[in-house]
This record gives structure tokens, sequence and C-alpha cells, in this order.
């Protein structure tokens, strides 16, 4: 376990009070010895020097470049489902993201991953390709969800919002944080983007980020870009743009994702716009 120094704390106790346990000049040592150790200790004080340079190096190194996969269940709180759906539909969803992950060559075992209660965060290691996010894994995810829904009853069937962002993060001893994984549940949070999941017949709605879209989704030749549309995103301290992909199985020919296809999103039709390919 880590001791106060190694994280810049410094203990600083306070100095003793003179008083009722002071003894005169020429008491007897051993009395004064005695009377010291019975006495009330002062309490230790432990404070942060944030100008502590070893404690910034250690933050510093915990930094790491990962691909960040936050993903929810849509309605999972909705009072139709009882406690025991919803260990059923997490069960579900570990199952279904595993599957799919391992099933496009995502190591699962290797990924960090944190529970959400109705979701889970997963980051990736940055020596893997990224294309794999993209290029297999919604139509297999799509796929494992459907059968997931085919061997449960209505209250344990499950569609899910699933947001892609890479970025840097920090470890620290109770887990992760980063600017880059606040932005993925921002996308992922996003009340246009659960309109378009609601609005639509889709089993996964798969949200990438504008860096992710940019660098990766239209770069790919497998990622069937064309069928992204452009999503606004607008709400708690963000204002941004996602780009949508609205996956079903009643589409889908092979492992291919070219299978899936956008919506038109209906009633969401004043928050999505087509735009050029840039």
């Amino acid at each position: 376990m880590s001791t106060p120094d190694q994280h810049g704390f410094d203990a600083h106790p306070e100095p003793s009070v003179g008083g009722c346990c002071a003894l005169s000049p020429g008491s007897d040592p051993e009395a004064e010895a005695v009377m010291s150790s019975a006495a009330p200790q002062p309490p230790v004080t432990l404070s942060l020097d944030v100008g502590d340079s070893a404690a910034r190096e250690a933050v510093g190194r915990a930094a790491a470049h990962c691909t960040i996969v936050a993903v929810d269940i849509e309605g999972f709180g909705q009072h139709h489902r009882s406690n025991a759906n919803r260990v059923r539909i997490r069960r579900g969803l570990y199952k279904a993201m595993q599957t799919a992950f391992e099933g496009v060559g995502i190591p699962w075992l290797s990924c960090h991953r944190e529970d959400r209660g109705d979701g889970i965060l997963i980051l990736a290691r940055a020596e893997t390709p990224k294309a794999l996010f993209v290029d297999r894994l919604p139509c297999v995810l799509a796929l494992e969800l459907a059968r997931h829904n085919a061997n449960h009853p209505r209250e344990e069937q499950m569609r899910l919002r699933l947001a892609l962002h890479a970025g840097e993060i920090n470890y620290d001893e109770y887990g992760v944080t980063g600017y880059s994984i606040i932005h993925a549940f921002r996308l992922l949070d996003a009340p246009s983007l659960k309109l378009a999941l609601a609005g639509s017949s889709a089993i996964l709605a798969i949200i990438g980020s504008e860096w992710f879209f940019d660098e990766v989704i239209q770069h790919s030749e497998f990622s069937n870009a064309a069928a992204y549309s452009p999503l606004e995103v607008k709400g708690k301290e963000v204002e941004t743009r996602g780009w949508v992909l609205l996956g079903s199985t009643s589409n889908v020919s092979g492992h291919s994702s070219a299978g899936l296809r956008a919506s038109r999103y209906r009633s969401c039709s004043r928050t999505i716009r087509r735009g050029p390919r840039r």
C-alpha cells in the first residue's frame, strides 16, 4: 500500500501546548517521562504539497492513449423491468460485448473495463487497431444482441447506444479519468442520439466523435463511412457533432458492416442533416 509521502503528502505534527501537564523545574526525570507518555498526543495533519515534483511525475506517468468505448442500455430503468430482469440484461450485455470483441479480434481481457450499472466503459490499448471497432464490430454486436433478444422475454430484451472516441486518459488509485472519457459520455448521453434510436427499429446506435470519424471511420475501406449521418450534439458542457450509424439485423448479410445502413431518423429530421464527406 502506498505511503503518504509517495503521493506528495507531508505529515506536520502540531507543537505541544504547555499547561496542566508541565512539570516544575527539578521534577523527577522518571516521573516526567511517565507523564509525558500518558499525555494526549497532538493530532497529525496531512497536507498535499501541490508543488511536489514527485507527485506531478506520478500523475504524468499514469497518462495513456486509448480507444474509448462507452455503451449504455436503452431504458434500463423502465418500470416494466424487475431487478431480476436487469440482472439478466446485464449478464447478456457483458456476454454480447465480450463475444463481439473477441469475434472481430479485439482482445477483451486486455481492455480496461469499468461497470456503469446500465452500461460499460471500455478502454482498449493504443496498439489495438482502431479500424477493428468500425469494420466488423457494429454488425457482429448487432447479431449478438439479436441472439440475446430472441431468447429472452420483452422485459429482458435490450437495445444499445455505443460511443466511439479516443484520447489521453489518466489512471489513478480509483480508476480512470480524463476529458476524453467525459466527451465520450457526453456523446453517449446526447438527447438527440436517444431520440434517434427511439424513433427507429434499430437494435444498436453507434455514435463516433468527430475525431474518430475524421481519423478512423472515413479512412477505413470496410467501415461503410457513407452510411454514417452527422448528428448535432448539444447538452451539458458540450456543443459538437457526432456521426451516427443505426444498425439492425434485418439487412445484415454475413459479417460485413456494409449491411448496416443509416436510418432517415423520421422524427429526428430536424436534428440530423447530411453533410459532405470531408
